[in-house]
């Protein structure tokens, strides 16, 4: 349940009821909007059964939450979260665009793609030092090499550095050398990764997987809050459906759908969804206009040398292309993307 606190209720009424849930063994989780502070009680409710809560001094009222998911759903928090990367707020009136080449090749690559996604205003240099990949046989990624390279680039430009981790080890590897965690769609119910990334604290970008529902995706998420990181943005990055025209269907339905039923931000990868550069532009434009707060969009120096993906990879003049439209876009919507093309 959540205990909605009145008000004008006070610190020390918020302490005492704090302190009465941790006592019976119960976890507390506060959540303090522009008006009023909500604490959300995990745990077993049989054993609040003899305790008066709404009788408690602050105490406006009890709501039981229905959903399983009781940490990434609105009842939990009604407002919606801004999670705070280095200084860049994702989920705030700024969409965030998130860019670079799938997989992390060389020096050489990763420096030129991360001056041209800066150029054009993305707040974020992606890149994959670990890959998993269908076959055994293709490019694995660099690792510990490719999170080096990664560091050296976000050294020269100033931009925030994303990147996936794959397992537990990736996980402590890649903590000292990234700014957020990715955890791609084969990995969206690793449960153990998942409650590794809650422990650790650091932001972290939650993609769906293919076959994954928005339910069972939010249930997923709440392995990572429940071990006490709320810092969960989540990526919509398409669906596995009947059809073969594009490599996923992007579920733009998902925007609205998961802005109804959590408060944590949402961006969209046109990348993965289209598995084709010529629709990422429209795909794009679409996903802001439904309400995503970003964009993270594969762009490559010479997609056509690319080890893995190469034709879901932007050229950087067509990502100049998709962030001045993005600010055109962001403008009529009330929102603001700083293109600096």
């Amino acid at each position: 349940m959540v205990i909605v606190m009145k008000p004008n209720s006070k610190e020390s009424d918020i302490a005492e009821i704090s302190k009465v849930l941790s006592s019976l063994g119960l976890g507390v989780h506060i959540s303090k909007g522009s008006e009023r502070t909500i604490i959300g009680v995990i745990g077993d409710k049989r054993k609040l059964a003899d305790v008066p809560l709404e009788l408690m001094n602050g105490v406006e009222k009890l709501v039981p939450i229905v959903e399983s998911y009781k940490l990434a759903g609105k009842t939990f928090r009604p407002e919606p979260s801004v999670i705070d990367v280095g200084g860049v707020k994702i989920g705030g009136k700024e969409l965030v665009v998130m860019a670079g080449p799938c997989a992390v090749e060389s020096r050489d690559q990763i420096m030129a793609a991360a001056q041209a996604v800066k150029k054009a205003g993305a707040q974020f240099l992606r890149g994959g030092a670990f890959k998993p990949r269908t076959s055994p046989y293709s490019f694995q990624g660099l690792e510990e090499e490719g999170l080096k390279l990664l560091k050296e680039a976000k050294e020269a430009t100033g931009l925030l550095i994303i990147t996936e981790v794959t397992c537990e080890k990736a996980v402590e590897i890649a903590d000292s050398y990234v700014d957020m965690f990715q955890v791609g769609a084969r990995n969206v119910q690793n449960f153990q990764l998942l409650r590794e990334i809650g422990r650790s604290k650091k932001p972290v970008l939650f993609k769906r997987g293919p076959s994954t529902t928005i339910d069972e995706w939010l249930n997923a998420a709440e392995y990572i809050m429940s071990e006490g990181n709320y810092n969960v943005v989540l990526c919509e990055r398409g669906i596995r459906t009947f059809e073969t025209a594009t490599r996923n269907t992007l579920d733009i339905s998902a925007v609205p759908v998961v802005k109804s039923l959590s408060h944590l931000p949402i961006i969209v990868d046109p990348s993965h969804a289209a598995g084709k550069t010529q629709y990422i532009l429209p795909l794009s434009k679409a996903a802001i206009a439904a309400g995503a707060d970003g964009l993270i969009v594969e762009v490559h120096p010479n997609p056509k040398c690319a080890l893995s993906d190469a034709a879901q990879q932007l050229p950087p003049d067509d990502f100049y292309d998709l962030c001045k439209d993005i600010s055109k876009i962001a403008e009529i919507l009330g929102r603001e993307f700083h293109y600096a093309g």
